[in-house]
């Protein structure tokens, strides 16, 4: 018998059911997702962002009564980043960690100065933690 006229693209069937809107993760939740969230388990940490460009498999996407209430693990720690289409004013705080980092980027070029070009890297006597990645420093005024 002959072969079928019907190629692949013309078997695929436009259908209404399938929504080009992402909807929540969440079971039995059917509204519009509008934040992501990712886990980072190496650091213990939930990070809530907002809407990813694109689905990914790791990720959760939450509407915005889940991602509201989201909680993490004892012993975790949320993360919820500002979503970008709402401008945001810096803080105090924030002017403070840019002067901050500011100055740690002037910092090696001191310690090389001090040290004769010594080239080893002994501790911070700014940093008083480091969690991951992250550090935390100590206040100028301390």
């Amino acid at each position: 018998m002959g072969e079928s006229r019907r190629g692949p693209l013309k078997s695929a069937v436009p259908s209404n059911v399938v929504s080009p809107v992402r909807r929540c993760s969440r079971t039995a939740c059917g509204r519009p997702a509008v934040a992501t969230l990712t886990y980072v388990y190496a650091d213990s940490t939930a990070v809530l962002g907002p809407l990813a460009t694109y689905a990914e498999p790791h990720c959760y996407d939450l509407c915005a009564e889940h991602s509201e209430r989201l909680t993490a693990p004892r012993g975790w720690e949320v993360v919820r980043l500002l979503d970008g289409s709402a401008p945001a004013r810096p803080s105090g705080d924030d002017l403070e960690a840019l002067a901050n980092a500011v100055r740690e980027a002037a910092r090696p070029q001191e310690r090389a100065a001090q040290a004769g070009g010594g080239g080893g890297r002994g501790a911070d006597p700014m940093e008083v933690a480091r969690r991951g990645h992250l550090r935390v420093l100590r206040s100028p005024d301390n």
